[in-house]
Formats: C-alpha cells, sequence, structure tokens
C-alpha cells in the first residue's frame, strides 16, 4: 500500500518485528483499482502505491473538510447553509469531479479520496469515541455528495451496489396502490418507482411512518432511496471501523505509520494548520515594538491573554514567553524589533526594588543588559533561527504554534500562562476572562461554556471571533469581497490575527490569501 520516496537502507533496529505466532496479514497484490463512480462505499482497501507524504497530506486535507462540516453542524446551519459553505472547502481540499467533468486529474482525485478515507478510518478506529465520531462526519460528507451528485451518475453508482433491495413490479404497485398512497401521501403514485426492503434495514423510515409495511417488507418510495443508501453506508461503515479497531495494535509494528496515525488522532480534537508567511501582515502594515499594545487588540485570546499577563507582571515563564515569540514572529516583527519588544517589556526584580528604574545609571545598566542577555536573548534568536545547529538556521527557527498544538500539549502549572484558554481556565474564570476584553453577549458566553464543556474550544474561540467582527463579516460576504475558502473555520492563532486586522481595516489594506495550510513540523521545546 505504501511505497516511500526513496529506498534508504534500513536500520535493523527500526525494522518491524513480527511476531511468528500470530496471524499476519494477507499477502497485498500490488494494483490500481479503477475508480468507475464519483462515490465510494469505500468496502475495499486501497492496494496502489503512495509516498508516506501523500499518505499524511491526504489524510490531513480530509480531516480539514471534516472538521469544517462539523463547524457547519455546531453552528446550526441549514442543509442548504451548509451545502453552500461547504462546497469551496471540498473543492479547494477534496476535490471529487464527475465522469462528464473528462478532468485530467479524475484518477487522482479518486485515487486521494479513497486512500484519503482509509487513512484517517485507521487513525481513528482506536477508541469508541473517535469511531462515533469519524462515522457521524463520514455519513454526512457521503450524503453530501450524493446530493450534489449527476442524476445519471448516481443512478449508476446505486445500481452497481449490492444492496438487498427489489424493485416493486406494475401488478403489485397496482395491488397495493391505495394502501401506499396513504402510507406516504405520494401523488400520482401509479407512476412513481417502488422498492420491497426488509424492514429492518430501514428503521428510521419505520419510525417515522414513511413506508407500507407487509409481512417484515417495507415497500420504500424512490424519493428515500437516496436515505437508505446513506443509512447502508453508515451501518457499513460502522462495522468496518470495529474490525479496523481489533487490528490496529498490529499497526504499532510498523514505525512509519504509527506516528502519522497518532498525529492525526490528536489533530481530531482541532485539525492541524500549519502556518504560512502568507499570515505576515509585514507587507500591509509597520509592525516594530511599540505597535504592538495597538495590534493587540486583534489578537486570539491566547495571544491577549499573554500580552496582558506581560504588561500586568512585567514578565512571562519560558513556555509562554516561546508561545508568544513565535507569534509575533509570524505575524512580521523582525528579529530586531522582537529583541527591543522584549527588552522593554521585561522589569528585573531585585531585592524588592524595580531595577529597572535604576537602569539610568551606568551600573545598573549593565546588570540588566547581562541579565537579559544570559536569560532570555538567545532563546529569542533561537526561535528566529539565527543561532543554534545547522538545521534550525535552514528552517529559520521554530514555526508558531497552530491551534492543534496548544490544544494537545501539556497543562500550564501554577504561574504558567500559556496554551489555549478555553481548554486551560475553567468556566468562571474564562468567562471573567472573556468579560475583560470586551465580549458582554450573555447568550454567547453561555454558548462558550457549553462549547467548553464539550471539547469544543475551536468552535468557541470562532464563535468569539464571529461576534468580535459581525458586521464587517456581514460585508465581506454580501459583497464577496473574499472567497468562501478565506472565511473557513480559524484553526491557527496567526490566521485569526490577520483575519481580524484585515476586516478592521477593510478598503485600508490589500486582501490577500489570510489561510494557513500543509502540515509543518513544529518546535518540540
Amino acid at each position: 500500500m505504501l511505497a516511500a520516496s526513496a529506498a534508504p537502507r534500513i536500520d535493523p533496529k527500526k525494522r518491524a518485528v513480527l511476531d511468528h505466532r500470530k496471524q499476519q496479514f494477507a499477502k497485498a497484490q500490488w494494483v490500481e483499482q479503477d475508480y468507475k463512480h464519483r462515490m465510494n462505499f469505500y468496502t475495499v482497501p486501497p492496494t496502489g502505491d503512495v509516498t508516506l507524504e501523500q499518505f499524511e497530506e491526504w489524510g490531513i486535507a480530509r480531516l480539514k473538510v471534516l472538521a469544517e462540516l462539523e463547524a457547519c453542524q455546531f453552528r446550526n446551519k441549514s442543509p442548504a447553509e451548509t451545502e453552500e459553505y461547504m462546497r469551496p472547502v471540498m473543492e479547494k481540499h477534496l476535490r471529487l469531479s464527475s465522469n462528464r467533468s473528462r478532468s485530467s486529474e479524475l484518477a487522482m482525485e479518486r485515487k486521494k479520496d479513497h486512500y484519503s478515507h482509509w487513512t484517517l478510518r485507521l487513525a481513528f478506529s482506536g477508541t469508541a469515541d473517535l469511531r462515533q465520531r469519524f462515522a457521524r462526519l463520514e455519513t454526512q460528507l457521503f450524503k453530501l455528495r450524493m446530493q450534489q451528485d449527476d442524476g445519471v451518475e448516481k443512478k449508476a453508482f446505486i445500481d452497481s451496489l449490492p444492496m438487498s433491495w427489489e424493485t416493486v413490479g406494475d401488478e403489485e404497485k397496482s395491488r397495493w396502490l391505495d394502501e401506499l398512497k396513504a402510507a406516504t401521501s405520494v401523488s400520482k403514485t401509479d407512476e412513481e418507482s417502488w422498492f420491497k426492503v426488509d424492514w429492518e434495514k430501514v428503521p428510521e423510515l419505520v419510525e417515522r411512518r414513511q413506508v407500507l409495511m407487509k409481512r417484515g417488507t417495507a415497500y420504500v418510495h424512490v424519493r428515500e432511496q437516496v436515505n437508505m443508501v446513506v443509512s447502508e453506508f453508515s451501518r457499513t461503515l460502522e462495522s468496518g471501523l470495529e474490525l479496523a479497531a481489533r487490528f490496529l495494535p498490529r499497526m504499532d509494528e510498523d514505525n512509519r505509520l504509527s506516528p502519522i496515525l497518532h498525529h492525526l488522532s490528536q489533530s481530531f480534537v482541532a485539525p492541524d494548520a500549519g502556518y504560512s508567511e502568507a499570515s505576515s501582515i509585514s507587507d500591509m502594515a509597520s509592525i516594530n515594538a511599540g505597535s504592538i499594545d495597538a495590534l493587540s487588540e486583534n489578537f486570539p485570546l491566547c495571544m491577549r491573554n499573554l500580552h496582558r499577563e506581560l504588561r500586568k507582571n512585567s514578565h512571562l515563564k519560558h513556555f509562554g514567553r516561546l508561545q508568544y515569540t513565535l507569534f509575533l514572529k509570524g505575524i512580521g516583527l523582525s528579529l530586531q524589533e522582537c529583541i527591543v519588544f522584549w527588552r522593554k517589556s521585561f522589569k528585573l526584580i531585585a531585592d524588592g526594588n524595580k531595577l529597572w528604574d535604576l537602569c539610568f545609571t551606568i551600573h545598573a545598566l549593565t546588570l540588566c543588559t547581562d541579565k537579559f542577555k544570559s536569560e532570555y536573548l538567545y532563546n529569542i534568536r533561537h526561535s528566529y533561527g539565527d543561532v543554534g545547529g545547522d538545521a534550525n538556521r535552514r528552517g529559520k527557527g521554530y514555526t508558531p504554534y497552530s491551534c492543534q498544538k496548544l490544544l494537545t500539549e501539556a497543562l500550564p502549572s501554577s504561574g504558567q500562562n500559556h496554551g489555549c484558554p478555553y481548554r486551560t481556565y475553567t468556566p468562571d474564570n474564562l468567562s471573567t476572562l472573556l468579560q475583560s476584553v470586551g465580549v458582554s453577549d450573555q447568550k454567547l458566553l453561555r454558548e462558550v461554556r457549553d462549547d467548553v464543556g464539550k471539547q469544543r474550544y475551536h468552535i468557541a474561540c470562532n464563535k468569539v471571533f464571529e461576534s468580535a467582527h459581525k458586521p464587517e463579516l456581514k460585508k465581506v460576504q454580501d459583497q464577496k469581497l473574499w472567497p468562501a475558502s478565506e472565511l473557513d473555520t480559524i484553526l491557527h492563532p496567526n490566521t485569526y490575527f490577520k483575519r481580524s486586522f484585515l476586516l478592521k481595516n477593510l478598503g485600508k489594506v490589500q486582501s490577500g490569501d489570510i489561510g494557513v495550510d500543509g502540515p509543518t513540523q513544529q518546535s518540540t521545546e
């Protein structure tokens, strides 16, 4: 199934060790599959070759689509609103063209769709909660695609399925005509198609009394055919996830896949989003140490909280400094200006007296400078890639932390302020913090409390953003100033900042790509 980009010699210590006492997987057949239809039930695992990079990148792309679909559900969007919102999202991350399009990328699109589904199936089969959540979102995605599918291709796909239903013949339909009309309130029943299926296959329709029951057989109208297919897809997927869960421990024997699958399962808290230099506003506004206070009005709560604590206490502990430094780097603050910012922000305390106030003397100034250099300067330069090993220099230091990074790292201890406040603060303290930064809508505060209680931290953050920028977002949407793909769910603090900055300065700056894409290596410090 997998083929690495290169074929280096494998370290014997890192080879997968197979237990001879266990039954191993059947021998793989290395063949590329033929995708005749746009839709897929995903009953057959992929058997072709993909690189490890494709394996991960395709999984991340699908995860972003599922995350946006879940966000639509949490925001109580109607089916029509969901379809309108999801169309550009799917076009961007998981395009799936019809046969009629004659696209040259048709085979690759369907291959990506097939592999990405199985990648996430493996990643999310570990726990009952993940399996249930994945099955629900995949079923919603399948139904959405079915509704968007071309009528001819939809029929061809449905006809290809081994569904246990039987078309009702004209003679039988005439016999039950009055009862069919009474059961479903369908006009012109004699001109419509009907199917017979065991009632256990359509319990939802039976519960809603939308079928005619005869001796354990349900007579279903053709308009319910899509719902029947969706229900069968859901049942097939749920049983497939249970099977994958039993085989998942064997995946640990392959040390190439385990880290990827673990990363993807962690990303289900909030999908990962790598940092892009497009998130900087340095080409739109002058950013220096003196402008950070004003710009902090556009910061997400995690960074605004760090800035407020810094101004209040004139100090942040290590992980808070690292998180905030990388964020400032991401918005476009240069290394030299960042050093100036931190030097001015610290007021070193010695013997109960504010040493900074004594820095007008040459001796005190020397003490301040030496302490700053010895304890803080190197870490700032290292974050920017100005010092450190060759790899750190080539990579230009660390990248700013994503929401996924902040939501999965260890919780801060006493006196620390890093991380995501929606996760680390108690509900009461979070409400107090939100009110202190201008959130006064009691309904919004209740919704945030509810989302946080259900661990939907990024949804709560996005709701606060939408409330703070309601008139600007309405103008952008009504006048179609930005494409819908640039208004998707925020998954990165730097995306939050730039989007907020652009909205608050509509017409004053040239809007560009305000998103962040792709998997990016994060700091492990």
